[in-house]
């Protein structure tokens, strides 16, 4: 058994220790979660690449001291110029995943920060200036990190979509970057720089728009300033299931955190059935291909949806999705599904402020659009679009793309709320429900419900595989018991980050809290 960290007082988890490190740092000298969260959330921009950047989107749980819940959605919508016409006039027949036409939608990251930092303010007493928020980051671009192994194998099996990429090969690929090799940006320190003398809005309206603009003019890119200008992420509702001792909560779409619920609320039909270990993860991975089904099928961006959410939240749809499950017989598979990284990061402070957090560029290295005055790099998130015009997610402007990511949150009625998330694409759902279920059900603490084996259906980060991967660990019966299933199983090495970088926190209903975080993963968890 692995031990939580523990600490009465404040409690930060990330994949990468500095990041853990600064969002700690913030919060021992007196600032509250979501300062906590900006600061590493702009940490992990600098020491993450392959998986983050000024340039993506990001997606905020923010539950406070009166138990109030709240979501920001900070994803980025099409440029005013992202027609289905225009991709067909230059002889596309999809959105590409790199270059100049995967950068269509606007950088929701810093407006994230931005709609947080002032929720902080106004609500929650926020006294920390952003130069002491964004200081840790301006150090470590400008003295730079060590590589991680993450980040050396990103580089290297991406290289063949990335070298072409002028820019983006003048940054990553002039020096051969190693695991334990230095890598500096002091263009991104600049940037930081910039946001603390003019503000979170400068990224938009301001001189850090501008610099992004005169790298922006000498691409194909097709964002324009009015789309820069235009755009403000916004506060939501949470959506939420209920459940026989908790309320569990998801960001709605465009997130895929639907899928999640779904996956949970088809599970507590068939506990009666999950005793045994073959009997939980087949029964995960068959609620995973019900929910991913409906997801495919209705998720887009809300002003575009022709169902209610809630209607996919719904015990009768449970009932019936898990009398569908056949325990002799796996589903077929694969659909077409989403592949994405990203970061997890939770943070809990001494004032009784929590907050769930993810940050995403898509795919590792989103576009390779690299933009040599800012540091940043641009998602591409638009090729989660489809040209065909007929498809619950066709292209058109000012269109919000469909999010893998997705942060979880649950409330207990006996006062405890727990935190916890993971990166991966497809496999976010299905993990978060693991991680979860094992909680709650099988009474695992967090650091052994994150660390003992997992498996992923579906693409995740890096790949196109469909098929169910399952770490060695697992027992040989099990994994016989789920090839006699009809699973189509590959074994991958324990402890493979294919899995995810996942975390989680528990607070318990005195502010006590326990943590747990991912050995896949560089982070680490840390109370003070």
């Amino acid at each position: 058994m692995f031990q939580t960290v523990k600490s009465q007082n404040n409690m930060m988890v990330s994949p990468h220790w500095m990041a853990t490190q600064a969002g700690s740092e913030i919060m021992k000298s007196g600032g509250n979660a979501i300062e906590a969260m900006i600061c590493s959330a702009a940490v992990i921009s600098v020491v993450y690449p392959h998986m983050n950047s000024l340039g993506g989107d990001n997606f905020w749980l923010i539950n406070t001291l009166d138990q109030k819940l709240i979501g920001i959605e900070a994803t980025g919508f099409s440029s005013e110029k992202a027609t289905i016409d225009f991709y067909n006039s230059i002889g596309l027949k999809q959105i590409p995943g790199r270059g100049d036409f995967a950068a269509i939608t606007v950088p929701g990251v810093v407006s994230g920060w931005m709609k947080a930092y002032e929720y902080s303010l106004q609500k929650l007493n926020g006294k920390k200036s952003l130069a002491e928020i964004l200081d840790p980051a301006i150090q470590i671009a400008n003295s730079g990190f060590s590589v991680t192994s993450t980040l050396e194998k990103n580089l290297k099996s991406k290289k063949t979509e990335l070298i072409n990429l002028k820019e983006f090969a003048n940054k990553y690929y002039s020096n051969e970057f190693i695991e334990g090799s230095v890598i500096k940006f002091p263009e991104m320190a600049e940037t930081f720089k910039l946001l603390v003398k003019n503000g979170f809005d400068d990224f938009y309206r301001g001189e850090t728009f501008k610099k992004i603009f005169s790298d922006l003019k000498k691409t194909n890119c097709i964002l324009t300033e009015n789309d820069f200008k235009s755009f403000n992420s916004r506060l939501v509702e949470p959506i939420h299931l209920i459940l026989d001792d908790c309320k569990v909560y998801n960001l709605p779409p465009p997130t895929q955190g639907v899928a999640s619920l779904l996956i949970l609320g088809i599970l507590n039909k068939l506990k009666h059935k999950c005793e045994s270990e073959f009997n939980f993860i087949h029964s995960i991975v068959e609620a995973t291909k019900k929910s991913f089904i409906l997801r495919d099928k209705h998720i887009t961006d809300p002003d575009y949806m022709k169902i209610n959410i809630n209607d996919l939240i719904n015990d009768d749809l449970f009932s019936k999705l898990a009398n569908e499950i056949n325990y002799k017989k796996a589903l077929e598979w694969p659909i077409i599904s989403q592949k994405g990284d990203t970061v997890w990061l939770g943070s809990s402070d001494q004032f009784g402020n929590s907050v769930s957090f993810i940050q995403s560029i898509f795919w590792e290295f989103g576009s390779g659009i690299y933009l040599p005055e800012t540091g940043i790099t641009l998602q591409n998130r638009g090729a989660s679009f489809s040209l065909n015009s007929e498809s619950h997610n066709a292209l058109c402007p000012r269109r919000r793309p469909f999010h893998t990511i997705q942060p979880a949150l649950a409330k207990f009625n006996d006062g405890r709320c727990l935190l916890y998330g993971t990166m991966g694409g497809d496999g976010q759902p299905q993990t978060q429900a693991t991680i979860f279920l094992r909680y709650k059900e099988l009474k695992q603490n967090l650091q052994d419900a994150i660390n003992n084996p997992r498996w992923l259906l579906g693409k995740t980060w890096g790949d196109d595989v469909h098929n169910l991967r399952l770490e060695k660990r697992f027992d040989d019966k099990i994994i016989k018991r789920l090839i006699e299933a009809g699973h189509q199983i590959q074994l991958v090495d324990d402890f493979d980050e294919i899995m995810g970088h996942a975390g989680a926190i528990i607070i318990d209903k005195y502010g006590n809290k326990e943590a747990g975080f991912d050995l896949r993963s560089d982070g680490i968890a840390l109370g003070n």
